[in-house]
């Protein structure tokens, strides 16, 4: 198991590296979209639609989405140049959504009275899923943008994995029982300070201020954790243990990007409200 998840993930990141630094601001979007549209797959299934004709109407839905948006953003005209406009609605739109999150996360199981609805878990993932795709295309059109992109996958990882070790070592007090036994305030605590350390280093080896690093990275670590804690809530009331199956040891793409769902947001709003850039 352990060599399959390793093959799987070594994969992944160079499709994923390849795609970020060899695809144009036309065709990353398309690619992201691609990925998101996997992700539809699996969250209409996590919605108890489980039909392959309600997976498909879901996922199709989900590209139309896309398909408008492209047209609204700008993306199919010579030389695209976004709707900033547009975007940041968006994203406050979907920050919102993760605040409120929070307290449903807080609040499970009780809290599923308002959520658990079919129709309602659906909707839920057009909050979750849409914005990830804007967000990364937002974030990968700015300077050296794709950077950018990694600075968001670095900082996930360095939440998680700090989050993982100081749980092992310290953990005693749990975050979330009823939808994350495994998670505690220390391994929070730990993944937070791993954050701030690669905030630490985003400014020193780019020369950017540390104060726009900060406004950028730490509000982006604490959300990340909230998204791995959303699907796992979304995972446990539906009474599986993986969203999907497409990734060989790893279980489906929700499991993968779960925390980039809420990150890039994030994210991308920091970036768009501060102005920050590598470098400044």
């Amino acid at each position: 198991m352990l060599k399959q998840r390793v093959i799987t993930a070594v994969i992944l990141t160079i499709v994923f590296l390849a795609a970020l630094f060899g695809l144009s601001a036309t065709y990353f979007p398309i690619f992201i979209g691609v990925v998101v549209l996997i992700g539809a797959w699996e969250w209409a299934n996590l919605s108890s639609f489980a039909a392959l004709w309600q997976r498909s109407i879901y996922t199709l839905l989900i590209a139309a989405v896309l398909f408008v948006l492209s047209r609204y953003l700008g993306l199919f005209e010579a030389g695209p140049s976004l709707n900033v406009h547009l975007i940041k609605i968006i994203l406050l739109i979907a920050c919102g959504w993760w605040a409120l999150a929070l307290l449903l996360v807080q609040g499970y199981p009780s809290s599923a009275i308002l959520w658990g609805n079919k129709i309602v878990r659906l909707l839920m993932g057009v909050l979750v899923l849409i914005p990830t795709w804007l967000a990364l295309i937002y974030v990968h059109s700015q300077p050296q943008g794709a950077w950018l992109v990694v600075i968001i996958a670095c900082t996930v990882a360095a939440a998680d994995i700090g989050g993982y070790f100081a749980g092992r070592k310290f953990g005693k007090h749990k975050l979330a029982p009823a939808v994350s036994p495994g998670k505690t305030w220390e391994g929070f605590v730990g993944g937070q300070l791993a954050s701030l350390l690669l905030a630490s280093l985003v400014a020193y080896f780019t020369g950017s201020n540390i104060g726009l690093v900060l406004a950028v990275i730490v509000p982006t670590s604490l959300f990340s954790v909230l998204g791995d804690l959303v699907e796992s809530m979304v995972k446990r009331h539906a009474g599986v243990k993986d969203s999907g199956v497409i990734l060989p040891g790893h279980g489906g793409i929700l499991d993968r990007v779960d925390s980039i769902t809420a990150a890039a947001p994030v994210f991308a709003l920091a970036v768009l409200i501060s102005g920050w850039t590598l470098g400044s």
